[in-house]
């Protein structure tokens, strides 16, 4: 079977047998290799990552219209290190992330799926899905920072505490989930293309008659990247709304809805506005799910973890 996964946020996907009983002993080297698997590719990608959220929220500036336009406006801006602001929240908020998905994951996974010792993979997306939302309700905050800092010039905030003063000060608490609902809404159709895509390349590999039972490293990377990828062109819109959404004091004015988001987006520049960014967005996939991939390997490895085989 193709190995089983849980989306732990921003598309790193881990194996779920790291959930089994025999494996609860050694939870903590599995959240320390995700955790590092996660610093590790986040930070490598960290350009992109903000080339996207720039490309999102300017997208009516010409140059920022396209990635490579964009890149060079962000090092004539700050300098190539400006490349990587708003990384180092990205890397803050992967350990209670993490503890918090694979918590809930966890007790979801046994109130949806008790009477089977194996539940089909369906089960699980509904319990990684809810594990999804419950963390990302907890999460919102540093998003919102994460946005704020990403989006920052040079010298407006002094470092994290001073952007989260600043927003409380101006907008209040309710700041902290500007993007809240859009980003729920997101989960719905990333699950539920990400299911059908894993799906259909099970079905065609199972045809081929090849070997089910223990597909190769290559094979599960390039099936869950594949999936990921359509996943998150079917939720894209969504999260671009939430981004500008978070950076509303940068570019929409005061307090703008879901809806007068969605239209602003659609009389300025039509349905293509929707998917503005989406070009760092998947030229990032394949390297950080690579890099995710060995990281989270080579961790386990150091860590002297042993993985179940079904």
């Amino acid at each position: 079977m193709f190995m089983q996964v849980l989306d732990t946020g921003e598309r790193l996907m881990v194996p779920v047998d790291v959930l089994e009983e025999e494996n609860r002993g050694a939870l903590w080297k599995f959240l320390l290799s995700g955790a590092m698997a996660g610093a590790v590719s986040r930070t490598g990608t960290a350009p992109l990552d903000r080339a996207r959220v720039y490309m999102q929220v300017y997208s009516s500036k010409s140059n920022f219209r396209h990635l490579l336009s964009g890149l060079r406006s962000l090092i004539q801006e700050g300098g190539v290190r400006s490349l990587w602001r708003g990384n180092g929240i990205n890397v803050l908020k992967i350990a209670p992330e993490y503890a918090i998905k694979f918590s809930v994951f966890e007790q979801c996974k046994n109130f949806f799926c008790s009477v089977q010792d194996y539940p089909p993979f369906q089960e699980r997306v509904m319990a990684g899905s809810l594990a999804v939302a419950i963390s990302q309700t907890l999460i919102n905050p540093m998003e919102v920072l994460k946005t704020r800092l990403t989006l920052r010039l040079t010298g407006q905030y002094k470092g994290l505490l001073d952007c989260a003063r600043q927003i409380l000060e101006r907008d209040g608490t309710q700041a902290l989930y500007r993007g809240y609902l859009p980003n729920m809404l997101g989960i719905v159709p990333y699950a539920c293309t990400d299911l059908a895509v894993y799906e259909l390349l099970r079905c065609l590999w199972q045809k081929s008659g090849r070997d089910m039972t223990d597909p190769s490293g290559l094979v599960s990377l390039s099936s869950v990247t594949l999936s990921s990828t359509c996943g998150q062109m079917a939720s894209y819109p969504l999260t671009l709304v939430r981004t500008r959404m978070q950076a509303q004091d940068t570019v929409e004015g005061s307090n703008p809805t879901m809806l007068g988001v969605f239209r602003r987006i659609l009389s300025q520049q039509g349905w293509p506005g929707l998917y503005r960014g989406m070009t760092p967005t998947l030229l990032k996939v394949l390297p950080a799910g690579g890099i995710s991939y060995v990281v989270y390997e080579a961790m386990k490895k150091t860590l002297g973890v042993q993985v179940l085989s079904r």
